[in-house]
């Protein structure tokens, strides 16, 4: 088998050129996505200095021709709700130190974008059907269907270069839950959860699918749970949005115990924490933050590895990253208010069932 190019390649990839030859003894190569090349290497380092990259993206590999991969067969998608890719799709990472996921290890997860600026990231969400999207009420308040779109398959959000592309959906429309209101103390929320309807449904694939919703009622408390998003990496100015999709592990936590814990905060003494909440976290340094709002809470399912159900919705938090749970929507509280509008919207619930 042709070996890729020597890691010694000054250039690549200039003027327009994807094709190089370092000296007259090795063979021509190209910059290829690294999936792309069947030359043993299938890993993308994330803390690797792109000024010293000899391709355009760090996603990509100088390859020689004869290794090139022409024609990739179709990954087929998983079948049911809520399988997460472990592994990822396409290619391994290392560096991942700072909580990031891997490219399509979590289908389900969307960006709520605006239309028409250049900071077009509005909050998360949570593909429940490939034509509906599960997220906070308060991320996409006083915002018009017309003004928003959903993104499914984003990772990076500073590339294009991942191996399956992002697809963008227009929306049709917005129902929020009808006991929806902002609380007059402290701001709270209450009863934080909308669906989107999409013009066109989401192709599914390896790297867009669907989570499973929990059944109504059901308890989380003791869970180790999982949530995704792009918000900031601590709480304040220096805070900053995340360019790849981190995940975050989290214990889910009983509403008593956080009830307790939020009234030791400014909240106060009286403070009652509504019964569409629950809460997950407390551990110092693993939290979700601000921009994380309307991502999912996912637990893994009993007696089915690799198959997890949304149990959350971020919704607000004291702080980040520190030893005060955060506060989440109980899905399992709304499950019959999703199966309902599901059904007034002429739609099957079955993307979301657990097999």
């Amino acid at each position: 088998m042709d070996q890729a190019c020597p890691n010694a390649i000054d250039v690549c990839c200039l003027g327009g050129e994807n094709l190089i030859s370092t000296s007259t003894s090795s063979p021509p190569c190209e910059c290829v996505l690294i999936d792309h090349c069947d030359n043993g290497e299938n890993t993308v380092d994330l803390r690797l200095d792109t000024k010293k990259h000899p391709c355009s993206s760090y996603l990509e590999i100088c390859c020689s021709l004869a290794a090139i991969i022409s024609t990739k067969p179709i990954a087929c998608p998983s079948v049911g709700c809520g399988i997460r890719n472990s592994n990822g799709v396409g290619f391994n990472i290392t560096g991942d130190n700072n909580m990031e996921s891997k490219f399509g290890e979590f289908p389900w997860m969307v960006a709520i974008m605006e239309e028409k600026t250049t900071n077009p990231y509005v909050c998360g969400g949570s593909l429940i059907h490939p034509s509906v999207v599960l997220t906070a009420a308060h991320c996409i308040d006083r915002k018009t269907s017309q003004s928003l779109k959903i993104r499914a398959g984003e990772w990076d959000t500073q590339t294009t270069r991942e191996p399956h592309p992002y697809q963008d959906r227009s929306i049709r429309r917005i129902t929020t839950h009808p006991g929806y209101r902002r609380g007059f103390l402290h701001g709270v929320l209450y009863n934080d959860i909308a669906l989107i309807f999409l013009m066109q449904p989401f192709d599914i694939t390896i790297s867009v699918n669907t989570i499973c919703l929990p059944y109504a009622n059901e308890n989380f408390d003791e869970s180790r749970c999982i949530s995704t998003g792009w918000g900031k990496n601590e709480f304040g100015a220096e805070g900053k949005y995340q360019v790849i999709l981190k995940r975050v592990e989290l214990p889910v936590v009983s509403s008593d115990t956080c009830a307790e814990k939020l009234r030791r905060t400014r909240l106060g003494g009286n403070f009652q924490l509504h019964n569409s909440y629950m809460c997950a976290g407390g551990e110092p340094g693993s939290d979700t933050c601000t921009g994380d709002g309307g991502s999912p809470l996912v637990c893994p399912v009993k007696n089915s590895p690799g198959q997890y159900v949304q149990a959350g919705i971020v919704a607000w938090g004291i702080g980040c990253g520190g030893s005060t749970p955060g506060v989440y929507v109980d899905v399992s509280f709304f499950r019959d208010w999703v199966d309902e509008e599901m059904k007034l919207n002429h739609l099957s619930t079955q993307s979301y069932q657990r097999q």
